[in-house]
């Protein structure tokens, strides 16, 4: 925990990495507050369904793009403009909500919000190769944001619910106010100001991330081990309701996977490991693999089985989620050309994200046709996919030996 601490005792790291926690909490926030909006106003959870997928998709396909604007133009004004226009959006949608404006004109805002979502996730991951030169201490900055994204997922949600007795425009109109005030003090903050795009060879900008086979195979891989991830989530759901009919044990099993995550990211990142980061990702993932088909297995029992014994297999299978991250941003850097990172880190964001996306429309599916037990059982078997292509990986990643940049010799046999 030492490290963490020396980091978080630096004004230059604990300015950004907490700007960054309040700016990214719409992440987790706004979805669930659009569901309650739209459904209370509306009484149509398949309206609420419609306007969030709008937000999400868009929101997926938008930071790639913004993050290529950073690798041009810097990160101040591209994070504050977005978060100013984005969070107005919400607040816009939440008055329109309100005064009763049409289905199609919610659908419509709520892509506008997603579209100019700020790219705070994208921003952060790059200023650290600025703020946190060392690779030891920049792996350790990498598992503690993606500790801090674990949290964001179960205190968004929680801190929403406080404002459920509030009048129902309240919980969104507080999600752009954090969105705002994240992004602009992200943005002033001396990581965003102190960073620069890097400039292309001969003042030719790099090759697309999407041209390097390096990234192509780090963003196969996370799309694969998000797909996993989301039909985790709807067999926890499911198995939650089916087996013990209670919200409560839902909540439960969220929280014990969070945990074990937040552990297992701690313990990664705390560490100097010996060899290439691109070994580690094989490993985390096939653990990630062998603990959802554990659950598989304690869930596919007759009658409902003991809760603490789920509740402890999720929380193992937990520990190897953020340590399978973390490696991904390191790999994303590393084989990406230096003025397209941001762009790159954009990418990743959107693979997870639409993995999930997919993962979770897989799953129901799955759980319809052959319960909750077999959607844990198909989730292992596409991170178990994952790992897979992460060995075949390793030579197009075998130039990377920690998170620095791929020798320029060596990223140019990787796309032969």
């Amino acid at each position: 925990m030492n490290g963490y601490l020396s980091l978080l005792r630096r004004p230059d790291v604990l300015w950004p990495f907490g700007s960054a926690v309040v700016g990214r909490l719409p992440l987790a926030m706004a979805p669930l507050g659009m569901i309650v909006l739209v459904e209370e106003l509306r009484g149509s959870y398949a309206t609420a369904g419609i306007v969030t997928a709008a937000f999400a998709w868009c929101t997926a396909i938008s930071l790639p793009l913004w993050g290529g604007v950073m690798d041009r133009v810097g990160q101040p004004r591209v994070v504050a403009a977005t978060s100013c226009v984005s969070a107005a959006f919400l607040a816009g949608m939440a008055v329109l909500a309100v005064n009763g404006a049409a289905d199609p004109v919610l659908i419509a805002v709520a892509a506008a919000a997603g579209l100019t979502f700020p790219p705070i996730s994208p921003a952060i991951r790059v200023a650290w190769s600025t703020v946190v030169p060392d690779p030891d201490e920049r792996r350790t900055a990498y598992a503690m944001d993606a500790v801090a994204v674990e949290t964001i997922f179960v205190t968004g949600p929680l801190l929403l619910t406080v404002l459920l007795s509030a009048p129902a425009a309240v919980p969104l109109a507080v999600t752009a106010l954090l969105m705002a005030a994240g992004g602009v003090g992200y943005s002033c903050s001396p990581a965003a100001r102190s960073w620069r795009p890097a400039a292309g060879a001969g003042g030719v900008r790099g090759r697309s991330p999407l041209g390097s086979r390096g990234v192509l195979l780090t963003l196969l891989v996370g799309l694969g081990m998000s797909v996993g991830f989301g039909q985790m989530d709807v067999a926890m759901t499911a198995t939650a309701e089916h087996a013990y009919s209670s919200g409560g044990v839902l909540g439960l099993f969220f929280a014990s996977a969070a945990i074990g995550s937040t552990i297992g990211g701690l313990w990664y990142g705390s560490r100097s490991w010996r060899g290439p980061e691109r070994r580690h990702l094989p490993v985390t993932l096939a653990g990630f693999a062998a603990g959802l088909a554990a659950v598989a297995v304690v869930a596919g029992g007759t009658g409902a089985p003991p809760l603490a014994l789920i509740v402890a297999a999720l929380a193992v299978t937990g520990l190897f989620i953020s340590p399978s991250l973390i490696p991904q941003q390191a790999l994303v850097d590393a084989n990406a050309d230096p003025d397209r990172l941001s762009e790159a880190q954009g990418w990743l964001h959107t693979a997870l994200t639409s993995g999930a996306a997919a993962g979770m429309a897989i799953a129901g599916v799955v759980v319809d046709r052959a319960g909750s037990a077999a959607a844990f059982g198909t989730a292992s078997l596409a991170v178990g996919a994952a790992s897979l292509v992460a060995v075949g990986a390793q030579w197009w990643w075998r130039a990377v030996p920690g998170v620095g940049p791929t020798p320029a010799r060596e990223r140019a046999g990787q796309n032969r």
